[in-house]
């Protein structure tokens, strides 16, 4: 089945205006936005979509605290929307909705959608690097810094990372009835999930937790690099709002990564330079824990300059 990713999520969220400004100042286009809700776009289009937590549009909350209501996925083709139709419909209702959309859940519970993508393609250049031995990649005269360039932009929705009571059953539903492919396990968690319309690493990754702990760990969308990233990350702290984990690398999907607290029950990420795998690639499996998590982990600090109180034994904190 040719699914491409997230085309978009949909909270429901008791106030509108604080969750509006937080996606906005992570980077997002806020697109009809009202004090009832509205969308806030990637470049690509791709989105989150906000409505009041009492709307009765959206589905109904899967409970624990989760304002998560449902996930949309972009199809290439009607095809495949008629193809998801005949294969969910042997065990669950498929709703048909006015817009073309299909809508069901999965076997955990969750709500999601499937829509013909209408994500625009994107021609711009991402991070490139000079490198020592290598031709060069950036041109010269070129500034890899460009603070004049205005606010960055996240480019499209990267992926979503569900905790779910049986990692296994959640599994083989994407994988058995949707085409998913597991690209690498941390074993004692779940699986990281390649749809087959895409080369991104996973656009879900699975987590098995208690049923109390069902919902959402974490969403993101892809920037344009890691210079993106801590710019972007940095300028998200300096603007109040608070880092959970990172800056770092992880090692499944080698994306650049910058975790932070949200107002929607689940922590964002800022995400860039994931790995692209076909059908060549074998998966990996590694026990979870820190040292298979990250490559490295560095600590934000606030800006300093070497002067006069520059400390002469190397302790830079």
């Amino acid at each position: 089945m040719k699914i491409v990713g997230l085309e978009t999520i949909i909270f429901g969220v008791e106030d509108v205006a604080s969750c509006a400004t937080f996606l906005t100042d992570y980077g997002l286009f806020p697109v009809n936005v009202t004090e009832t809700g509205g969308r806030f776009e990637a470049l690509d289009g791709t989105a989150v979509v906000l409505a009041h937590a009492s709307d009765k549009s959206i589905p109904a909350s899967i409970g624990n605290g989760c304002m998560m209501r449902k996930t949309v996925m972009g199809v290439a083709d009607t095809a495949t929307i008629q193809a998801i139709t005949e294969e969910l419909s042997k065990d669950r209702e498929v709703r048909q909705l006015a817009d073309g959309s299909i809508e069901s859940t999965d076997d955990s519970g969750f709500v999601i959608g499937f829509q013909v993508t209408t994500r625009k393609e994107l021609n711009l250049a991402g991070e490139i690097s000079n490198v020592p031995g290598s031709p060069f990649q950036r041109p010269v005269n070129h500034r890899a810094v460009q603070l004049e360039a205005g606010p960055i932009r996240p480019r499209t929705l990267s992926h979503i990372v569900y905790f779910v009571p049986d990692p296994v059953k959640a599994e083989a539903f994407y994988v058995e009835r949707l085409g998913f492919r597991c690209t690498d396990r941390f074993e004692g968690a779940g699986p990281f999930l390649q749809p087959a319309g895409t080369l991104d690493h996973h656009t879900h990754f699975l987590i098995g937790a208690p049923p109390f702990m069902q919902g959402v760990e974490h969403f993101t969308f892809h920037f344009g690099g890691p210079t993106e990233v801590m710019q972007n990350g940095y300028q998200f702290i300096e603007k109040g709002y608070q880092a959970f984990w990172g800056p770092g690398r992880h090692i499944m999907g080698s994306n650049w990564f910058w975790y932070f607290n949200s107002p929607f029950a689940c922590h964002i990420e800022m995400d860039a330079d994931m790995d692209l795998h076909d059908q060549n690639w074998s998966p990996r499996a590694f026990p979870m824990g820190a040292d298979n998590s990250q490559a490295f982990l560095l600590r934000y600090r606030s800006k300093w300059s070497p002067g006069k109180d520059t400390p002469h034994n190397g302790d830079y904190e």
